[in-house]
């Protein structure tokens, strides 16, 4: 029996010796991969395996980050998505990387979700390198070809803005939230461009595209979306967010495909309608398999183009319309501006901007306030590079935050309050302000920013020009946001009181 006990005993051990190498080959596997470089920005101590995950909220990742900031300084890192990750802060270092050194900082992060979502595709949001750049130059040549920032778009979206003012006017001063119809008014603009039409408000399928768009953000935006990322050797194989996201997804670029589909019964090269048919024209004659002219890659460059063109433009708008309702005198002042230039015999126009200088300065604090992107967009440094006193070794994945820069207490006199002035001189005149960067900044700067700019001045003097916004009575307006992906206000209704 001794003889026994110890034969069991020293198998125990063997066993017991077993799962401490392997779990201290784990912890060393771990330390060694993921240990900073020297001269690396600071950071908080990160656990094994798990790195900074507890740590960081998404829901709340902007403000964490400032946070972080005042403790480790406006450059650190954090170990997030299986990765050590740079957080950059404040505007003379977001501008450092992102313009001075833009071309170190071009790439986009390889995220598991995103390639497990679309596949390794060339699209134009989230690819790098030679494809992206054969995209993005495609699509600013033939956008621009069909209008875009061009005063030939202009009586296209003043038609979409009096739809919505219809829409706004049958309400007869009832409450509403009116996130669906702007949504829908915003929306229509950018199906010009790549369908080559407009949808009507009570189109069933457009509706249920742009609520898949919206879950969407939400799921990409949640805690499940940063453990996949982090963990997706395992998350993929469990129920969980991931894989409504992919059903989302799946149907959209159905959707897509649906679209292309149609455009092929009637294609005719020598009469291009729009983006798609440019693009099934540039198919027929680039022979370059890299740069990514297919069918795949078509519905997938739709994909990104439906939904930068809708989704932050539509936030922008909700947020300017929930101000003018919280902030009334302000609301006025606009609507005083509008009536002496514009007046209510006609539309606005693009050409009433120069005019009309607080109306402008209200709209750009929205998009300060708004702060529709606070952490952006990631990039990927594709060489090794340096940011004001650190080495960041080639492929770090680097998070410039806007939150920073729209709030950078050195560059705003009044960062985190709704101030309009901001904008205007001591004469009431337009004011530049070098921080203004809502759309981003270097070489990944918004695609559609000229676009963006005439579509929010149109759509909120068109509705300012006609309507004042209040809140319903009994409820109280909230500026509380939600983010996830994107900076929006929580649901609110407003009612729209004819002038």
């Amino acid at each position: 029996m001794a003889v026994l006990s110890e034969i069991l005993a020293l198998q125990w051990m063997d066993g017991r010796s077993v799962v401490i190498f392997l779990l201290v080959f784990v912890l060393l596997a771990d330390y060694l991969k993921h240990r900073a470089p020297s001269h690396f920005p600071p950071g908080p101590w990160s656990l094994p395996l798990i790195g900074d995950l507890h740590r960081v909220q998404p829901d709340k990742m902007h403000l964490q980050f400032a946070q972080f900031a005042e403790k480790y300084g406006p450059v650190f890192s954090v170990h997030i998505l299986g990765a050590r990750v740079v957080v950059v802060n404040g505007y003379r270092l977001f501008r450092e990387a992102l313009v001075q050194r833009g071309g170190d900082y071009e790439d986009r992060p390889r995220l598991p979700l995103t390639i497990d979502a679309i596949g390794n595709t060339g699209c134009l949001l989230m690819s790098s390198g030679y494809h992206w750049k054969k995209q993005r130059r495609f699509a600013l040549h033939t956008l621009r070809n069909f209008g875009l920032g061009k005063l030939s778009l202009e009586p296209f979206i003043q038609q979409e803005c009096q739809y919505l003012v219809e829409v706004f006017a049958q309400q007869e001063g009832v409450p509403l939230n009116p996130e669906m119809a702007v949504t829908k008014a915003v929306s229509n603009i950018i199906c010009c461009l790549v369908f080559g039409k407009r949808f009507e408000y009570t189109e069933k399928q457009h509706q249920s595209i742009i609520e898949d768009f919206d879950e969407m953000l939400k799921l990409q935006g949640g805690m499940g979306a940063m453990l996949y990322n982090t963990f997706p050797w395992l998350v993929r194989h469990f129920p969980g967010p991931h894989k409504k996201l992919f059903t989302l997804v799946d149907r959209v670029v159905a959707y897509m495909e649906e679209q292309v589909k149609e455009h092929r019964v009637d294609y005719d090269s020598s009469l291009p309608r729009d983006y798609i048919d440019c693009f099934l024209t540039e198919m027929l004659k680039n022979e370059d398999t890299e740069s990514r002219f297919d069918i795949e890659n078509l519905c997938i460059c739709t994909l990104d183009l439906f939904f930068a063109g809708t989704v932050t433009t539509t936030t922008t708008l909700r947020w300017g319309l929930l101000f003018m309702a919280y902030y009334p005198h302000i609301q006025k002042k606009v609507q005083a501006e509008l009536d002496t230039v514009v007046g209510s015999s006609r539309p606005p126009s693009w050409s009433d901007r120069d005019s009309t200088p607080y109306t402008n300065a209200v709209i750009q604090e929205t998009q300060r306030m708004g702060n529709i992107l606070p952490v952006n967009v990631g990039r990927v440094t594709n060489r090794d590079t340096t940011l004001g006193e650190y080495t960041i070794p080639k492929g770090t994945v680097v998070m410039a935050v806007l939150n920073s820069v729209l709030h950078d207490e050195s560059m705003w006199e009044t960062p985190d309050s709704f101030n309009p002035q901001h904008f205007l001189d001591q004469d009431g005149q337009p004011r530049k302000r070098e921080a203004f960067l809502p759309f981003s900044a270097g070489k990944r700067v918004c695609l559609g920013e000229q676009l963006a700019r005439m579509e929010l001045y149109l759509f909120f003097t068109s509705l300012l020009q006609r309507f004042s916004f209040s809140a319903p009575p009994g409820e109280k307006l909230s500026l509380d946001a939600i983010f996830a992906t994107v900076n929006c206000p929580k649901p609110f209704r407003l009612c729209a009181t004819p002038r």
